[in-house]
């Protein structure tokens, strides 16, 4: 068995809600060979992975998949179940998974994931288990889940931003990761902020910088007359030796640059002492500080905004003896608690036995083999940090008016819009002066001690830095997004061309780009995940509108989390053939998950008229807006009678019913992109924006202006039906690109004035021999004259394949083959004669156009076209 390839989903996709990887894989021979019939394979498999035993498999038993074994599964199931088993031992709570053929050994398997790396080792392993076993040799699991254990706790998201995001997804906010980076993105566009633990985007780096020093710190709260102690800073034995005695004993000796707690040394009380803790300072940093060891609590005040919200008072990590047990047994008890962790991982992190540890263990007059009497209490460290193993007790009511309102200045002073400050005085209830100072103010504060306090009242700090992060109203911009088979990139202009009406800053993808504020950032189809991200990170977007096609979907998912509108043009045959999508109820499947993808309080636009796009209505989230050219189509009166939102055509007028009242909206012969009712699909089209807007509660006469001024040309809608006058010729570009496409544009074609209609022909290369052959007939019976032509990209066809496919199946005489897009459209004007109409489904619409104004603007020869392309 190998891994043929492998596709991340960080999001939303056709597989499943969650987060999902799938795994192409080659069986190599083992497609049709059961576990069974491999000798030894089902005991070591479970000897291997004993979490197996547990998975029920759809037999509701516990054990069903080991029954599933001894019957004889096949290799491609194992390995899913594998990798879920061995998550779960990693303790990644997942179960979701399954396994299908896609041709003879090739197989995938689809799996849900927590962490990226995390799975993708985990899946290397699975696979080298599985092949270890055929081939007879032992594959040391343990060390390589030690290994991945690594990962995983350097992929695992720390608790201060657990809090934050678990903050942000309770009030609705999307958050996702910035590529694996620890860097965390909530919400969309202007209203996107990133955190990275408890720092944010309003952070100032300078003040971050400035907390980072302890020496400077100190300095500036000492210039504004906020306690702290006696401070100095030491390059050497000498100094230190002077500036201990000025100081006075006891004493604290830290690094100048340091967090967490690492490399402090309290309670010095003596000279050897401070020779010792100096040794042991100067391995971690050459800048060292000291300055006077004040006896108190320990508390860690949470300033958010200008504002107290939580304070600890953290007590180190102790054991209790019990006369039995010794101080080593009594440590790892007090580890077994479910509530501590190995790192971050959990609220409270477990006791390291290191030389600190060791060290207070000895200055109590014991060795760690030694039992603790009944009773007898042990203080294991000098310092409260929960990242070395203290505890905390949430005391944030006894904090006084006259501690918070200092404290605020402390962080002020510093320049910090979220801080942990540290304070030492013997009651946080009495103010501050004269009886405790500030020992540190920490950027990038731990808030795991007031969300999993040990004692006292959880306080969502969390929460609090959400709020603060969107001065009290967390909120998210709009998102729209548009699939279907044909009229996505239309449906998409028109919305936002509404939209930018209004004022708003607009990002949009589609097949032609990225454009924000109607700026072009990216030139191409770009209609997949990544081109929707760009959307999504910009700072200035106010509304984001994403034309999302099947491909990116298949290939990656979907890059939002829910949309506020999802609209579905249609489902006509296209693509079929294509990334496993064989069959119409294939591809309605991929096209719903835009609807399936829908806030509870969001609207789903479907077309009616479309027998495809009705199948999937039982797939719909959210509030469904139905359209449809046909106002007697029975669905739209049974769903309007029920307070249905139906939007469709009604004496010319593009209406809307809306709880039972209705709404002319405009005159579809006053929308310029039907051309007076000529073009059919537009109409589609404008239905379906419109019914987009009044899910978005735009107002009916904002509709109306926007639609009024959303022209048939390039910068409105380029590409789609755009006509050039060449010399009394009518040259149409459009982007048909499969059946229906065509048959759209011929319709609206044959609403026009014209002679006769010469036809630039030809589809992509991935479209599928059948459709090649349609298109050919379908040219036969409309065009007059017809030169096929063959698109750039080829997409795996050999040169000349498709236009061959399509100019074989064209019975019409009058036909020529062009293989270059440029050379057919030459041909075209050069054939044409004035009064003649030629349709151009383009490739390129830069070369077309290109030559269109060669004809035009070269030597201005007019009606002797063939002169001016020479």
């Amino acid at each position: 068995m190998k891994i043929i390839s492998k596709r991340v989903y960080r999001g939303k996709n056709i597989y499943s809600r969650k987060k999902c990887i799938r795994l192409d894989l080659d069986l190599e021979g083992y497609a049709e060979i059961p576990s069974k019939d491999i000798e030894g394979f089902n005991e070591k498999i479970v000897e291997y992975v004993p979490e197996l035993k547990e998975h029920r498999c759809g037999i509701d038993v516990e054990g069903g998949f080991l029954i599933r074994l001894k019957e004889g599964t096949y290799l491609s199931h194992i390995c899913e179940h594998i990798i879920i088993g061995l998550q779960n031992r990693l303790g990644i709570e997942i179960s979701y998974g399954k396994a299908r053929e896609v041709k003879g050994e090739h197989y995938y398997i689809i799996f849900q994931y927590w962490y990226e790396r995390t799975a993708l080792e985990i899946s290397n392993l699975a696979i080298d288990i599985i092949n270890g076993i055929i081939k007879g040799q032992e594959v040391d699991v343990e060390k390589r889940i030690e290994i991945i254990k690594e990962i995983k706790n350097n992929e695992e998201v720390g608790p201060s931003t657990k809090a934050i995001i678990d903050s942000a997804v309770k009030k609705g906010l999307p958050v996702f990761e910035i590529d694996n980076s620890g860097y965390y993105q909530i919400g969309y566009g202007k209203q996107r902020r990133i955190i990275c633990s408890t720092i944010s985007n309003f952070t100032s780096c300078l003040s971050s910088d400035i907390a980072c020093d302890k020496f400077l710190t100190k300095q500036i709260l000492d210039i504004q007359n906020i306690p702290v102690g006696k401070i100095s800073k030491v390059r050497n034995v000498i100094e230190l030796l002077k500036e201990g005695e000025v100081i006075g004993y006891p004493l604290v000796l830290k690094p100048q640059y340091g967090n967490k707690g690492n490399g402090v040394i309290l309670n010095i009380k003596n000279e050897k002492e401070l020779l010792k803790a100096y040794k042991e300072v100067s391995k971690i940093s050459d800048e060292i500080i000291i300055e006077k060891y004040i006896v108190g609590n320990d508390y860690r005040v949470c300033i958010v905004n200008n504002k107290v919200v939580a304070v600890s008072l953290r007590r180190p990590p102790r054991i209790v003896g019990n006369g039995k047990d010794t101080i080593l047994q009594l440590i790892e008890k007090v580890n077994e608690d479910p509530l501590r962790g190995e790192d971050h991982e959990k609220p409270l992190t477990k006791i390291k036995i290191d030389n600190e540890v060791l060290s207070k263990i000895k200055e109590a007059g014991y060795s760690k083999e030694d039992i603790l009497e009944n009773g007898k209490e042990i203080i294991l460290r000098r310092n409260a940090n929960i990242s070395t193993g203290g505890t905390a007790e949430d005391v944030t009511d006894k904090i006084c008016d006259e501690n918070k309102e200092l404290l605020v200045r402390a962080a002020k002073a510093i320049g910090l819009d979220i801080c942990g400050i540290d304070v030492c005085t013997d009651d946080i209830s009495l103010p501050l002066k004269g009886r405790g100072i500030i020992v540190e103010v920490n950027a990038a504060p731990g808030i795991r001690m007031h969300h999993h306090p040990s004692y006292g009242e959880v306080k969502d700090v969390g929460q609090e830095i959400v709020n603060y992060l969107y001065k009290g109203n967390p909120k998210n911009i709009p998102l729209v997004a548009i699939t279907g088979t044909n009229g996505k990139t239309t449906t998409t202009r028109m919305i936002s061309h509404v939209l930018k009406m209004m004022g708003n800053v607009v990002g949009m993808t589609s097949t032609e780009g990225i454009f924000i504020d109607d700026k072009c950032i990216d030139l191409g189809d770009d209609t997949g995940y990544e081109s929707a991200k760009s959307i999504l990170m910009n700072n200035d977007v106010d509304v984001a509108v994403l034309e999302t096609a099947r491909g990116g979907m298949i290939r990656k998912g979907l890059a939002y989390d829910l949309a506020d509108v999802g609209v579905l043009t249609n489902i006509t045959e296209d693509h079929l053939g294509l990334d496993e999508i064989y069959t119409m109820e294939d591809l309605a499947f991929v096209k719903s998950l835009v609807l399936e993808e829908v806030k509870e309080d969001g609207y789903s636009v479907i077309n009616i008229d479309d027998p495809w796009s009705v199948k999937i209505l039982d797939r719909v989230k959210g509030n469904t807006i139905y359209f449809t050219k046909n106002k007697e189509n029975e669905l739209l009166k049974e769903k309007i009678l029920t307070g249905g939102i139906g939007v469709f055509i009604d004496n010319d007028y593009i209406s809307v019913v809306n709880n039972n009242r209705k709404y002319d909206v405009i005159k579809v012969s006053d929308v310029p992109i039907t051309l007076d009712g000529k073009i059919e699909f537009n109409i589609e089209n404008s239905l379906a924006a419109c019914a987009a807007l009044v899910g978005m509660g735009i107002d009916y006469c904002m509709i109306s202006r926007g639609f009024k001024t959303f022209a048939l040309d390039s910068k409105c809608n380029a590409g789609r039906f755009n006509m050039y006058d060449v010399f009394g010729r009518t040259v149409i570009l459009d982007y048909g690109h499969n059946g229906e496409g065509y048959k759209g544009v011929f319709a609206a074609i044959d609403k026009l004035e014209k002679n006769r209609v010469i036809g630039v022909v030809g589809i992509a290369g991935d479209r599928s021999d059948e459709m090649a052959a349609e298109i050919g007939r379908l040219c036969s019976d409309f065009l007059d004259m017809i030169i096929v032509k063959e698109d750039y990209d080829r997409r795996g066809r050999a040169p000349g394949e498709m236009a061959s496919l399509i100019f074989r199946n064209i019975k019409n005489s009058q036909k020529e083959l062009f293989i270059d897009e440029r050379d057919a459209m030459k041909r075209a004007l050069e054939i044409s004669e004035e009064g003649d109409l030629i349709i151009v489904f383009y490739e390129d619409r830069e070369k077309v156009l290109s030559v269109i104004e060669k004809c035009k603007n070269d030597n201005l020869v007019e009606n002797n076209v063939k002169n001016n392309l020479q």
